[in-house]
């Protein structure tokens, strides 16, 4: 397990934790950078330690004072905003489609407060508020290109947290790679858990035991490739593999091999830059040039992209890993779709 560096002093506030870390340089002194998780909480091995690391790189580059508040429910998200604007934060950023509202109303109140949200993108454009979302489609079509060339019994299996887009944008694309695979190839393997409107939800992003059992079913129904999307419930999913006794597992957002206990399950994963983003974003508002909008993480700007094979890689035919370059290639000039 990969341990969070420079664990700050807890105190309490708003009915949730907000640690400060310290050790800032004089660089950075007086700027400070806050980010308000999800629940699953900063060490979720997922999106929130991404974003979280993105903050630390801004405290170690920067200079700057970094703090996160973990949101426990939904309940959480008004106190927590609001403490960390009544703390006097410089930039503000939220971690998770279900804070949108709430991030938003709070921008519209606060005009002059700058603001940064994950996973979610306005329709309207505000100056002090960046909508970053990413094209997980594109390399979680990567992924499910690889599981349809790898697997073993010509059945994979996908399943998510919450029905959800920034849920679904990924089995979306799983599903849409190994359907091109088997177009051109011309096999047949089929993909449970996602059809590309309805699937398997274990209705939590915490319940680890809820993604075990999923996963179990979709190993004795055949499925050997596994991609899970719930953060940390999706470690049901290895556990469950282990206990099986065969079967890989593709993780979301990190680098699984480096980030979770179980690199010796995980072919490859399907990663999220969200860190390098939100470093941007804090950046932008340190050095005067923040201006709102959207930012989208694709395969060309490599906000998004598939892990290394770590273990697998010998496994991996060289034939498929060139075919895996062509279609990165195809996919940045547009001429696959990597939607189902």
């Amino acid at each position: 397990m990969r341990k969070l560096s420079r664990l700050p002093v807890a105190l309490v506030a708003s009915g949730a934790l907000i640690l400060s870390a310290c050790g800032a340089d004089d660089e950075g002194a007086g700027f400070k950078a806050c980010q308000i998780t999800d629940t699953g909480g900063i060490d979720d091995r997922s999106f929130n330690q991404t974003v979280w690391d993105g903050f630390l790189r801004a405290e170690d580059e920067l200079g700057a004072e970094v703090k996160y508040l973990e949101s426990t429910s939904e309940s959480d998200y008004d106190p927590n905003i609001q403490a960390f604007i009544d703390e006097g934060c410089d930039v503000i950023v939220t971690v998770g489609f279900l804070l949108g509202d709430a991030t938003e109303a709070f921008a519209i109140a606060n005009p002059d407060q700058a603001f940064g949200i994950i996973d979610y993108a306005y329709e309207a454009s505000y100056e002090n508020l960046t909508g970053m979302v990413f094209d997980t489609d594109q390399a979680a079509f990567l992924a499910g290109y690889v599981a349809a060339g790898m697997t073993e019994t010509g059945i994979v299996g996908t399943w998510g947290g919450v029905n959800i887009p920034p849920v679904s944008i990924f089995m979306d694309g799983f599903l849409a790679g190994v359907n091109h695979h088997n177009a051109v190839k011309g096999t047949d393997v089929e993909v449970l858990g996602w059809d590309g409107s309805d699937g398997v939800f274990i209705g939590s992003f915490e319940a680890a035991d809820l993604g075990n059992a999923g996963t179990a079913e979709m190993l004795q129904n055949g499925a050997d490739i596994i991609l899970p999307v719930a953060g940390p419930a999706g470690l049901g999913a290895a556990t469950a593999i282990q206990d099986f006794g065969s079967g890989t597992m593709i993780w979301v957002d990190t680098d699984g091999y480096v980030s979770t206990d179980f690199g010796a399950f995980t072919l490859t994963s399907v990663e999220k830059k969200m860190d390098n983003a939100t470093f941007d974003l804090i950046q932008a508002v340190q050095d005067g040039t923040f201006a709102g909008g959207t930012y989208v993480g694709n395969l060309e700007n490599e906000g998004v992209g598939i892990s290394p094979f770590h273990d697998f890689d010998a496994a991996v035919p060289a034939e498929l890993k060139a075919e895996l370059e062509a279609l990165t290639a195809a996919i940045i000039a547009g001429e696959i779709s990597t939607r189902p």
